[in-house]
């Protein structure tokens, strides 16, 4: 595996599996915030960064979404750390295997039962912020998809919203996406926030992405044959 110092706060945690595979640590004053927990192997590669890096004891982790690429090592991390796990209210019955994943025939416990806890809401049901991250509720690629920005680093967390290809805005993995067209609508979230750098798990970081949005948008819209005034 390989960890790349990607900001002030901000480390990604990096491996590859055909295509690469990101998780992020956020290193606060009270300890690390990981967002994501990628594949099982990554346990041993994520516990040797706590230790190598010094950087305090794993806190909390919060989840993108609940793809099995995604909450990969949780199991192994919650029994030697016995932290908590969050993920989106939605999208919790769909990653313990309670209801199948839209457009999938079988239900995926990729999360045992119980062990997330919602992400705490705002009174008038937005997300509240957690560890230094804002997160965003962002559906399409599934349900209860979140992106999360730290925002005095400027840095957007995003899972699965995109992929990247050469530094350029890609779309999220079609096989995977539960719907194509509400994600690209979840990607209205750049015009909102302007981060300095985008991270998503598959691919490489893109720099300064608003300023691609449009042509992303454009894009896509020809892609899924609607008017891009559908997607804007």
């Amino acid at each position: 595996m390989k960890v790349e110092k990607i900001s002030e706060r901000i480390w990604c945690i990096k491996t590859w599996l055909l295509i690469p595979v990101r998780v992020w640590a956020v290193l606060e004053e009270d300890g690390v915030t990981l967002v994501d927990a990628g594949m099982p192997f990554m346990a041993k590669g994520i516990a040797a960064f706590l230790k190598k890096e010094g950087a305090g004891p794993l806190k909390r982790i919060l989840l993108t979404h609940g793809h099995s690429d995604h909450v990969g090592a949780v199991r192994k991390l919650v029994e030697t750390m016995q932290v908590p796990v969050y993920a989106h209210r939605i999208e919790i019955p769909y990653m313990e295997g309670r209801e199948p994943y839209p457009r999938r025939k079988k239900r995926e416990v990729n999360v045992q039962p119980g062990l997330a806890q919602p992400l705490p809401e705002t009174a008038d049901g937005g997300l509240s912020a957690i560890a230094g991250l804002q997160p965003y509720w962002t559906p399409g690629h599934s349900p209860g998809h979140v992106v999360y920005y730290h925002e005095q680093d400027r840095v957007l967390l995003a899972g699965d919203l995109f992929t990247s290809k050469r530094g350029r805005l890609h779309r999220p993995m079609p096989m995977f996406t539960a719907d194509m067209t509400e994600a690209v609508k979840s990607s209205r979230i750049l015009r909102q926030l302007k981060p300095l750098r985008l991270e998503v798990c598959h691919g490489d970081a893109v720099h300064n992405p608003a300023e691609q949005l449009d042509g992303y948008l454009a894009e896509m819209s020809r892609s899924l044959s609607i008017p891009v005034s559908t997607l804007q």
